[in-house]
């Protein structure tokens, strides 16, 4: 008498059963020390001032010390923040490229299993070139996109500039990294990977964590940025207002904010839809 089939529950595609295995613990644990991280560096990095030049310059707007290291000079503090997130991009990039190579990774033997991990293992530094030369190139295009938007063109050059480095950094390099920079060659990877910056991008449409983890901060940083210049505008005269230390700290709260959201949005839809089906016990 032949076996009755046992009912099983599994994901409803092959994507699906990807998704519900994303390693959402370690996800919330890496995302809270990096937005940690990223909060000190944009505060307390550039209190490194004081131990260096401890005799900052008086201001007839008093503040606590805490404010003047942050204002006195801002190309210092704009240098000790792209110093500090260098550093932290790329371990945060890194990843987001082991989650991307173990969410679609391919099961197969094990001599399978070692040669993919060869391959990705082999193109890290390649690749790292290639996202910092790609995050530079970006960098340039927002320091053309500041100026037209209305920033100093005859002076501050170096304040915008920075600016330009901190929100490429922010925006465009753990995604350049994990998913390839995007090039104009005709083969069929560079293709694809064009394809999905333009889904990611330019339709804001990302599919699974990995994903969301790339494009609400990049969103986040912009946005808050661009919100952060409206302070500027005010006749308050205070050393804060100082250009570019509002833009500056707004997409820095923007990515931290679009983190967070990430997290909590993928979260919520951690569990797929799932499909009934007979499997022989």
């Amino acid at each position: 008498m032949p076996a009755k089939p046992a009912k099983t529950t599994v994901p409803s595609s092959t994507h699906e059963g990807q998704y519900a295995f994303f390693p959402y613990a370690r996800y919330t644990s890496v995302v809270g020390v990096h937005t940690s991280l990223v909060a000190f560096t944009a505060l307390f990095l550039p209190q490194t001032s004081l131990l260096l030049w401890p005799s900052l310059a008086d201001s007839d707007r008093p503040q606590s010390q805490f404010q003047d290291a942050l204002t006195d000079n801002p190309v210092i503090t704009l240098a000790w923040i792209v110093a500090g997130l260098v550093i932290l991009q790329v371990w945060w990039a890194g990843w987001i490229r082991q989650w991307c190579f173990e969410y679609t990774s391919r099961g197969g033997t094990s001599d399978e299993i070692k040669m993919d991990r060869y391959q990705f293992d082999r193109g890290r530094f390649s690749r790292l070139g290639r996202a910092a030369a790609f995050t530079s190139c970006v960098a340039l295009v927002f320091h053309a996109t500041i100026l037209l938007f209305g920033a100093p063109s005859s002076s501050h050059l170096p304040h915008t500039f920075l600016l330009a480095i901190v929100l490429a950094l922010l925006s465009a390099f753990a995604p350049a990294y994990a998913l390839g920079s995007p090039s104009f060659s005709s083969d069929a990877s560079a293709f694809i990977t064009r394809l999905n910056w333009t889904r990611l991008f330019a339709e804001l449409s990302p599919r699974n964590p990995i994903e969301k983890a790339l494009v609400y901060p990049a969103v986040a940083t912009l946005l808050g940025a661009w919100l952060g210049a409206l302070p500027i505008a005010l006749d308050w005269d205070r050393p804060w207002q100082t250009w570019p230390l509002t833009p500056l700290f707004g997409g820095i709260a923007g990515y931290i904010i679009g983190s967070l959201l990430a997290l909590s949005n993928s979260r919520r839809s951690r569990k797929p839809p799932e499909a009934l089906i007979l499997v022989p016990s």
